[in-house]
């Protein structure tokens, strides 16, 4: 390559600590041409971000950083905090992971790219105004003029990623850094954001530093790829040779990763177990002195659902469809309107006294392993907390088996050493963590499971491992499973049926295979390209 952009030579980053020093980065070397993207792929913790705030000087103090960065001939590790200051912003500008704690939810968006342009280029008043709904506008915003007053919560997923491009390209950098952009997003939405960033890319000559552990991403974004693992890269190359042809067996563990397959067979015989006819939630909009109801959001509208033992009903649909408000509702979690039955018992009026005792048989697994569970609680305590609710003797049978006998019998269930449960979960990997959540659920016996997002917080090599843990337990214990997600992959590969949710509405429904195949309509259709093609439909709204 010549006359790159952005060069890194022998980067190394270490964290010194009273107990160990802790490398992030060992000894990396990667180069940004003009004009190009270069993928930096990775599970979490492999110094991908690390690697990233290197380059513009971001890192603590107590970091000891090492090698050398070269942008645009500008040493940047040990530049002067002014020049430093100069080239963030204007010269390299980052987009993040999560723009919802990236945006300051105390300014307004006018105020926030307003704010840039005013540190960088000293442009405030009507001209600042103007250029930030030139911004938004280009974009992709709509109505680039009624969003200027909002507020970051006023705004959805991916209207809030797009202010955050808006702002990166305030100041027309030369080099985009864009760190997980997508991961947080629908696949509808993040589809759209990768269309945009490619386009952004061709217009305005931008190179790209793009961070991901999304492989099927990077295929579609970059021209090259360096993979990266406990700090090293261990290999590098063009896109399409990586991926057909991978060098390294990390790389080749990775590009396997993916969940495959499908749901097996339902066993012979199975009964029904949950049913759910005309399921509606309507929360009331309230206004005035007296709070009079003016409207409704209608999270869930008239909803037939139907399940059997061993078997898994996939719900599907952007953020705010009304997925998880189904879920809730079918486990009277809270109220609604229509009919629920539990393995042929009306469970929709059931008084407290008698719901709890059943809701031993209705578990949950929830999205995000690190706020799920409890710092405070060791691993035992976490796991059998659901015991102190449900008697042990009531579920085993067995007098003489004790707490921790139960919780050393779940942890082994779900693949984790009995002997770590006095551990607490600081001390475990997302994935452990998210095996813990399952052992918590699995302790109790249930015969019905929601599994809300269980894996979309985790690398693709722990979702394979934590879908593969799911179908084993399913098949051992007949467990019936809602499976949420926006993941259509893990979706596809661990439900036998389907249903496709839009504003609260089922939009579609079928066995799996059907509705992945053969979807009937836009929306749909939409969201199977999004997830499978990364092209998205026109028509979908942000």
């Amino acid at each position: 390559m010549t006359d790159p952009l952005l060069r890194v030579d022998n980067l190394t980053v270490q964290f010194p600590s009273d107990e160990r020093t802790v490398t992030a980065v060992d000894d990396v070397s990667f180069e940004v041409g003009r004009g190009e993207t270069l993928a930096l792929v990775g599970e979490s913790g492999s110094g991908k971000s690390v690697t990233a705030l290197s380059t513009v000087g971001l890192l603590p103090d107590s970091a000891a950083v090492n090698g050398s960065v070269d942008y645009h001939g500008t040493q940047m590790i040990g530049a002067d905090p002014r020049e430093l200051m100069h080239v963030r912003g204007n010269d390299i500008s980052f987009i993040f992971q999560e723009p919802m704690t990236s945006l300051n939810p105390l300014h307004t968006i006018e105020r926030q790219i307003g704010e840039s342009l005013a540190l960088h280029q000293g442009v405030t008043g009507q001209a600042a105004r103007g250029r930030i709904i030139e911004l938004l506008q280009h974009v992709g915003l709509r109505d680039p003029e009624e969003r200027l007053g909002a507020w970051p919560h006023q705004l959805s997923g991916g209207q809030r990623q797009r202010v955050m491009i808006a702002m990166a390209l305030a100041n027309k950098p030369e080099l985009l850094i864009a760190d997980e952009p997508t991961t947080a997003l629908d696949v509808t939405i993040q589809a759209q954001i990768l269309e945009l960033l490619a386009e952004l890319q061709k217009a305005e000559g931008l190179s790209m530093l793009f961070i991901t552990h999304d492989l099927g991403i990077v295929r579609k974004v970059a021209q090259r790829v360096a993979v990266m693992k406990e700090g090293k890269i261990v290999e590098t190359g063009p896109t399409a040779r990586v991926f057909d042809a991978p060098q390294h067996d990390y790389t080749k563990m990775l590009l396997a990763a993916e969940p495959t397959g499908h749901a097996e067979p339902i066993p012979s015989g199975s009964k029904p177990l949950l049913n759910g006819e005309d399921v509606r939630v309507w929360f009331p909009i309230k206004r005035g002195f007296f709070k009079q109801t003016v409207g409704h959001i209608k999270a869930c509208t008239d909803i037939d659902v139907d399940l059997a033992s061993g078997e898994t009903l996939g719900v599907v649909g952007e953020s705010g469809s009304g997925k998880t408000t189904l879920a809730l509702a079918l486990m009277r979690l809270i109220s609604s309107e229509g009919r629920i039955t539990f393995e042929g018992r009306d469970i929709h009026a059931l008084p407290k006294r008698e719901l709890r005792a059943l809701r031993r048989h209705m578990q949950v697994v929830f999205q995000d392993p690190y706020g799920s569970l409890s710092p405070r609680m060791s691993v035992a305590e976490i796991v059998a907390e659901g015991l102190g609710v449900h008697p042990l003797e009531e579920l085993t049978g067995s007098t003489t088996l004790s707490k921790r006998d139960a919780v050393a019998e779940a942890l082994t269930e779900v693949g984790l050493d009995p002997d770590t449960m006095d551990r607490y979960p600081h001390e475990f990997s997302g994935g452990q963590r998210q095996r813990i959540a399952i052992a918590r659920a699995m302790i109790l016996k249930p015969k019905f499971v929601v599994l809300d997002e269980p894996t979309s917080a985790l690398d693709m090599t722990v979702q394979t491992q934590i879908v593969d843990l799911l179908r084993d337990l399913q098949a051992r214990h007949e467990l019936a499973y809602l499976f949420i997600s926006h993941d259509l992959r893990v979706v596809r590969a661990m439900s036998h049926k389907i249903i496709v949710m839009r504003n609260g509405d089922v939009v579609e429904a079928g066995d799996a295979d059907q509705v992945f195949n053969a979807p009937r309509t836009d929306y749909a259709r939409a969201l199977i390209a999004a997830a499978f093609d990364m092209k998205v439909l026109t028509g979908v709204a942000d």
